[in-house]
């Protein structure tokens, strides 16, 4: 369905005042994926007579950059984008994050992780036919096992750890019948246990995406979350998170990828062209707002 089309046809069920935002992470130029994003979740906001936000998704230190942190905002200004208020930028919060994860931790909810990613591999391959999720094989449950003598000990010798949420905790600690408001499609019922023990944070990336996306949807009062459709499962984990630290519930519009000639989704790591170039190559902001599919 082109862009406009899918517009008018979400019009009916838009919530008055529908805050949303963009919020992209700074691991290289904007591309005309995003813009078909960024366009989507101003214009829905443009249509509600509400806000539209950004934020800058930096937490991963090893890939994001300042350059394309900057990059971000000239891109969307020559875009023609206006944004309520300065960006937030995720890694100046990290304390906020360490709150949330604390709260979590004190309910029972989270446990230490020491396994390598090659463990777990390891533990998955011989397992044999081990159960999928969205993000792949799910973890075995191997740390989740062990005695809280074990854990305090290796914790004592400094191994470096991830947090996992043990899921089956928090599914039992959730309140029963866990769902979520899709725009045009009406309320749809979570399943959260397909992530398995996800990742909430690592020494590497001290707090994960989704634990970091849920808690700034809720700080900055967004009620209407707007992104593309490979993100609608994690709306699943979302909510779980939400209704476990008492954060409010914003409603979801997961719009299609925009594809490039080969059919496949437009992705950094695939140099998709990126703003910048087009500019570079002299196209009119209107003329890639046209190639962005508006």
């Amino acid at each position: 369905m082109p862009a406009i089309a899918r517009l008018r046809h979400l019009l009916p069920h838009l919530p008055r005042g529908a805050v949303t935002r963009f919020a992209p992470s700074p691991t290289g130029y904007l591309h005309l994926g995003h813009a078909h994003s960024a366009l989507f979740a101003a214009a829905l906001a443009g249509a509600a007579g509400g806000r539209f936000l950004l934020r800058l998704e930096d937490i991963d230190s090893t890939r994001c950059r300042p350059d394309y942190a900057a990059a971000i905002g000239e891109d969307l200004a020559w875009l023609g984008l206006a944004w309520e208020g300065p960006a937030r930028v995720q890694s100046r919060h990290m304390p906020d994050y360490r709150q949330a994860l604390d709260r979590l931790a004190a309910r029972g909810l989270l446990y230490p992780c020491f396994c390598t990613r090659a463990d777990i591999q390891r533990e998955v391959a011989a397992a044999g036919h081990a159960p999928h999720g969205p993000d792949g094989p799910l973890y075995p449950g191997t740390c989740r096992r062990l005695s809280a003598a074990a854990r305090v000990d290796r914790l004592a010798a400094g191994e470096p750890y991830a947090l996992r949420l043990d899921m089956a905790a928090a599914m039992a600690a959730a309140p029963p019948g866990l769902s979520f408001h899709e725009l045009g499609e009406g309320r749809l019922r979570c399943d959260p246990a397909q992530f398995g023990d996800v990742v909430l944070a690592r020494k590497d990336v001290p707090a994960s995406y989704h634990l970091c996306v849920t808690h700034d949807d809720a700080l900055q009062g967004v009620t209407l979350v707007t992104r593309g459709a490979d993100l609608k499962p994690a709306t699943h984990l979302h909510r779980l998170l939400q209704a476990l630290l008492g954060w409010p519930e914003p409603a979801y519009a997961h719009h299609p990828l925009l594809l490039g000639p080969d059919g496949r989704r437009l992705a950094k790591r695939d140099n998709a062209p990126t703003l910048r170039a087009l500019r570079e190559a002299g196209r009119s902001p209107a003329e890639v707002r046209a190639l962005a599919g508006w």
